[in-house]
């Protein structure tokens, strides 16, 4: 890199202000195997050239002096294409090959002929055809105060997308982006830049939970302090800038809710639309008219789950989307957490209950002569001892799992009553922690305003009540709970969207609070949604709370006006049984495997099918360790698959060989050697007898620390500053007794050498 930073100086980019340097734009994904939590490396690009903050034009790959000059190209153009950067350069210290994304060409130019911050951003305009109003609109400045958060890549990429669009003209924008990966920060630096600019005044952001708005206001939006009111009826204002409001206080049925009518058309410049999969995709939905009324305005939707079916299509609306962030991206990232999946299997839910001709519920009724499944228990059917069951096996999953019994956790339930029925199991099963706090189990539902007040207190990271939530509809979106670490589903869910709702109450990273992962317990084979991800189903429902939707009153289940008095028009009831048994009879443990995908297959499995694909055979793998001059890289390698080889440890129990001879013993069915056979072997041999006195008591220490770890211990040279090497001297004088550092380094490498002669076989 001596040459190139020369270069890009003399070429009028400021060392300081314009270029980031070893930049890593992602931190690495979380690798979970049981209860080890480790992080790949983070990708990280030598250099980026800002023309200003947040406005990246090019990259470069630099490589040794020995490789050619284009040999970081390909590397450069994965990079670029990920972080949305049009010019893309290779270098080895002599000279530059540079692509050009836009036209797909590339070319070799000199050190001395590195383009200068103007000559790029010149051909940048040219190829976006900006107008001169345009650019000064993509170069506005994004908000930025000392102790506030910075964008992360995706988000920049989001952000100068949606500016640009805007500047050219497109009226109606989606950008899709996973729960959790800080949409409306991103809207507030889209909005912040429009306004600054001048090109949007007056700003409407639209949304249908009042929790959304209301943690808008006091937290990413805060910075537009007194420019910024929400909008609520019998409290119309025209005086300010930003406007947030719910859709259910700006119209209604009654032509006096109709708030929106009290500003013209024309009011508003942009319209920002949260959550834009729920109802105001939807043709025929009542919130439809909020935008059609300002359709002279811009729309911009944000979403995290798009929805295409019959009756609402996202993409129909706002069109095709000019970014997209995935749940996978954002977990390959490593800025949201990764999860494991337990599928819980129930016997009568795998088999179906029928009751016997003539039997009886708990308050006399007798039972309709039919088969129940899964889908009918909790609407059609109470079956008390399942929800005793499912209370055990969530209270036993953070003992013994978890082993943290604070883990926040939220149970998804069929309706409010199922949820009133699981608060009351889950407290019978956890008395000795509910006797210290009522607050351990709380209904957190739409009926229930005591519980609702109480939701504030379980999305706060520092408050311990309460811990387990059980809901229905209420915390499926919005719900910024970052501590959740155990999401129990024990509800039918057939939507895409609303399944990666739900889902999305748990990817936040929290490490500073012991999150790095989430577990999803499935008790109703909701998890199925993974796999098919065109599926879709009933739209998610348009009111406030989402809790009152046909089929979900607070009194539960399918019930309509009738049902308590036994029977419905249909002569349809809803049965109570406290005498049948439930039995968990199957449980299967998923997790993510290098590529996004959920695979139950053993460790042991995963271990020997992802390391096979790079070492064909025992002779290339022995190879490969044998020349590495680093072990610490193999190692490195593997965790990037997913392999630690710790946990692989735990689960064959192999506890005195080394990690050499578990790969080769598991992966290659090859006999091992323990570590002490191994340091035998090198005893015998009388291979320390060419070194001097102090020297060999090096060596042999350094054997004795690879008996008690492992080998990438003794070949990092910060270990001779261990206690055991203060006796013999300082690092410095260490290498003295070896000839130098050099040759200290050589003796470790045919240290290790001798360690594994006489392989595994």
């Amino acid at each position: 890199m001596r040459y190139i930073t020369p270069a890009i100086q003399n070429a009028g980019w400021d060392i300081n202000k314009q270029v980031l340097r070893e930049y890593s734009f992602t931190d690495g994904r979380v690798i979970v195997r049981g209860k080890l939590v480790n992080r790949a490396k983070p990708k990280r690009a030598d250099y980026i050239l800002q023309y200003k903050s947040n406005i990246p034009l090019a990259i470069i790959e630099a490589k040794k002096d020995t490789l050619p000059i284009g040999a970081g190209m390909q590397q450069a153009l994965e990079y670029a294409e990920i972080l949305d950067i049009p010019f893309v350069y290779s270098s080895n210290g002599k000279g530059f090959i540079e692509h050009d994304r836009n036209s797909g060409r590339e070319k070799e130019i000199a050190l001395e002929d590195f383009p200068s911050p103007e000559e790029l951003w010149g051909r940048f305009s040219k190829q976006k055809e900006f107008t001169r109003e345009q650019e000064q609109l993509y170069l506005q400045d994004y908000f930025y105060q000392i102790n506030y958060k910075t964008p992360r890549y995706y988000q920049r990429v989001a952000i100068n997308r949606a500016v640009e669009a805007i500047a050219k003209g497109q009226k109606r924008i989606l950008l899709v982006m996973a729960t959790g990966t800080g949409k409306t920060f991103t809207a507030f630096q889209i909005i912040h830049r429009l306004w600054k600019a001048g090109k949007k005044k007056r700003i409407l952001f639209l949304a249908d939970r009042n929790i959304l708005v209301d943690q808008t206001i006091t937290g990413d939006f805060s910075p537009f302090g007194d420019k910024m009111i929400k909008i609520q009826r019998g409290n119309v204002s025209h005086a300010h800038e930003i406007y947030l409001a719910l859709y259910q206080s700006m119209t209604g049925p009654e032509e006096w809710q109709k708030t929106f009518e009290e500003y013209s058309p024309d009011f508003f410049d942009l319209v920002v639309i949260d959550e834009c999969h729920r109802g105001s995709a939807r043709a025929n939905s009542a919130w439809r008219v909020v935008l059609e009324y300002f359709d002279q305005a811009t729309h911009l939707g944000l979403t995290a789950t798009p929805k295409e079916d019959a009756d609402v299509s996202t993409q129909g609306y706002f069109g095709e989307p000019i970014y997209t962030y995935s749940l996978k991206q954002g977990i390959e990232d490593g800025f949201l957490a990764p999860y494991k999946v337990v599928r819980m299997g129930l016997d009568k839910d795998l088999m179906g209950f029928r009751p016997i001709k003539g039997q009886t519920d708990k308050y006399g009724r007798v039972m309709e002569d039919r088969e129940y499944y899964v889908n009918d228990f909790d609407r059609e059917l109470i079956l008390e001892k399942r929800h005793e069951l499912v209370a055990k096996e969530i209270t036993r999953y953070l003992k013994e799992e978890l082993q943290d019994r604070f883990a926040k956790t939220i149970v998804f339930c069929q309706d409010i009553e199922h949820a009133e029925n699981m608060r009351q199991a889950l407290v019978n099963e956890n008395a000795d922690l509910v006797k210290q706090n009522y607050k351990y189990v709380m209904r957190i539902t739409g009926d229930n305003p005591e519980a609702k007040i109480q939701l504030d207190n379980f999305i706060e990271p520092s408050e311990t009540y309460p811990v387990i939530a059980t809901t229905s509809k209420l915390m499926t979106t919005g719900v910024d709970a970052q501590t959740c670490k155990l999401i129990v589903l024990d509800m039918t869910i057939n939507s895409m969207s609303e399944f990666k709702q739900i889902i999305g109450r748990g990817t936040r990273l929290r490490p500073d609070y012991g999150k790095y992962y989430f577990t999803i317990l499935d008790f109703r084979g909701a998890t199925r949604l993974f796999a098919d991800p065109d599926f879709d189903g009933y739209p998610i429902p348009d009111d406030e709370d989402g809790d009152n939707y046909p089929g979900n009153d607070v009194n539960g289940g399918n019930r309509i006006p009738g049902n308590d008095e036994g029977g419905d028009e249909e002569g349809r009831v809803k049965y109570y049984v406290d005498d049948v048994e439930v039995n968990l009879i199957n449980k299967r443990v998923q997790y993510l495997d290098a590529n996004g995908k959920l695979v139950s297959e053993s460790y042991v499995d995963y271990t020997k099918k992802n390391i096979r694909k790079q070492y064909a055979t025992l002779d290339d793998f022995i190879r490969r360790w044998t020349e590495e001059e680093k072990k610490q890289v193999i190692y490195d390698e593997l965790l990037e698959q997913g392999i630690i080889l710790d946990e692989l440890r735990k689960e064959v129990g192999k506890e005195d060989i080394d990690d050499f001879d578990l790969i080769c013993h598991i992966v290659f069915d090859a006999k091992p050697l323990t570590k002490s056979e191994r340091i035998n072997n090198v005893k015998k041999r009388n291979y320390f007898t060419k070194y001097g006195e102090q020297a060999r008591k090096v060596l042999e220490i350094l054997l004795d620390k690879y008996k008690n770890s492992n080998i990438t211990e003794i070949e990092d040279i910060k270990i001779l500053k261990l206690d055991e090497f203060k006796q013999i001297g300082m690092p410095g004088r260490i290498f003295k007794l070896f000839g130098g550092k050099k040759k200290y380094l050589e003796a470790i490498k045919e240290l290790e050498a001798e360690i594994y002669k006489g392989e595994v076989s």
